[in-house]
């Protein structure tokens, strides 16, 4: 008889113990009760008699009773351990996300990377990200539920929770509503590329390098987007102080990460921009930008100065000072667009009427640079006509990737001069190979926000000094 037949013979016949688990507890506990008194009479009579009637049966029932006890405990923990598991599984978590394509949400994250750790926001609508270096600058990208497959967001068990800690109070409830942690981002950011989406963002990047479309017929077959058909990600958060469960699976390969997750340390305060107090607005295509600011990097500025005004040229003009290559600028004025490349280039000083005469600079205080959609100046009486502001050039080249990968960027300034940057990236659902093919793509929007330099600091910073705190 070959072992294969042995096996299987005896899986026919399983083995029963002559004592069952659920008695097994009951007579080790006996057993070594009586071991216990067996031995309590060979201390009070010691003789060759007494070994054989109290000795030898007060050891034996001590063995076997300690194979039992311990046979019966570890069946007890177990079963505890498993009931666990099973309670566990049947709460339901906070918060339960599925994606079938973890492009979208590398791509987004991947944009405010600048930082290691995260702090996270869940919320019914999406799950907000906040990252901050030094106070200076912020990104904000917000993933929207409309990314993802199915989402569920439980405020039952958000309260629940609350009222087992006793943390429901007035104020608390006040200033996060919704579950809010710290989250490594780095370790995110190489769970997400585990099957390879960080290819994903070559063609964005590559796009935003020239301001013309992409090419369609480069994709083929054995592109990035064709191999992420069978790719799914879930997202799992049960309660306050739980890891992140982050569980990916492809082609019934799953993988498994749970995120150590950190409590708030009350230095996670958003950079304040004053939504009512704008002075500027400024709506364009995000290549523009990212060109332009790829340009000025060459001469290696330290700082970055954003100049616009709504009556006289240069509209708009970005130009880098404190480099060892001297200055650079770049201006966006009224353009025309060139019939044979298609590309803008620079008008003539005096526009044309209809009649063929030359009308005076003066009719352009209502014109805006071709580049721009929408293109707001409104500088208050202490500014002037033109509003100039400085800013740290390294700390702009942070939101390089949301250039690169934005579709289009809102400038936005206020009085106090703190800048913002909002980019509309929009997803092609064809392309990421989801269901959805006839739905409109979705739009996420990453924010940055920047502290401007003050005038002294800006100064010392041309002079090569680095003084920003």
């Amino acid at each position: 008889m070959s072992l294969n037949e042995v096996w299987e013979a005896a899986s026919a016949s399983p083995y029963t113990p002559f004592i069952g688990k659920e008695s097994q507890f009951s007579i080790g506990f006996g057993l070594l009760l009586s071991a216990f008194i067996l031995t309590g009479l060979f201390g009070l009579n010691r003789s060759f008699l007494s070994i054989a009637s109290f000795g030898i049966p007060a050891s034996l029932a001590f063995g076997f009773g300690a194979v039992y006890m311990i046979c019966a405990v570890g069946v007890y923990f177990f079963y505890c351990t498993d009931l666990s598991s099973r309670a566990m599984a049947a709460v339901e978590p906070i918060f339960s996300a599925v994606s079938s394509n973890t492009q979208h949400l590398y791509t987004l994250l991947q944009c405010i990377g600048f930082a290691p750790k995260a702090t996270v926001q869940i919320t019914p609508d999406g799950i907000r990200f906040s990252v901050q270096d030094t106070r200076v600058v912020q990104g904000l990208a917000f993933l929207d539920k409309a990314l993802f497959t199915s989402y569920t967001f439980n405020q039952s068990t958000v309260a629940g929770n609350r009222d087992e800690t006793g943390e429901d109070d007035d104020e608390s409830s006040d200033t996060t509503p919704y579950p809010c942690f710290v989250v490594s981002l780095s370790a995110l950011l190489e769970t997400l590329k585990i099957f390879g989406a960080n290819d994903m963002t070559t063609p964005g990047t590559n796009r935003a390098a020239s301001v013309a479309p992409p090419n369609p017929s480069a994709s083929s077959a054995f592109t990035a987007p064709a191999l992420l058909l069978d790719r799914s990600c879930t997202f799992q958060y049960f309660r306050d102080g739980s890891p992140l469960s982050i569980t990916l699976s492809e082609t019934g390969v799953k993988t498994t990460c749970e995120l150590t997750t950190y409590e708030l340390d009350g230095s996670e305060v958003d950079i304040p921009l004053q939504r009512e107090a704008i002075i500027m607005k400024i709506i364009m295509r995000s290549a523009w930008l990212h060109n332009a600011v790829t340009e000025l990097g060459a001469t290696d500025p330290r700082v970055l100065r954003i100049s616009a005004s709504a009556k006289e040229e240069p509209f708009f003009s970005l130009s880098g000072h404190g480099g060892p290559f001297s200055e650079s600028s770049v201006e966006f004025s009224i353009e025309q667009q060139d019939q044979n490349t298609g590309t803008p280039h620079e008008s003539h000083h005096k526009v044309l009427a209809d009649d063929g005469t030359s009308r005076a600079r003066a009719t352009r205080a209502k014109l805006a640079p071709t580049v721009t959609e929408t293109f707001l100046v409104s500088p208050p009486s202490s500014m002037g006509s033109r509003i100039k502001q400085d800013y740290r050039f390294p700390l702009i080249q942070k939101a390089s990737r949301a250039m690169a990968a934005a579709n289009k960027v809102s400038i936005r300034g206020d009085r106090q001069g703190v800048l913002s940057l909002q980019f509309m990236i929009e997803f092609d659902l064809n392309e990421s190979g989801q269901a959805r093919s006839a739905a409109k793509p979705p739009v996420s929007f990453v924010d940055f926000r920047f502290v401007p330099l003050l005038d002294e600091e800006a100064g010392e910073d041309e002079d090569g000094e680095d003084t920003l705190e």
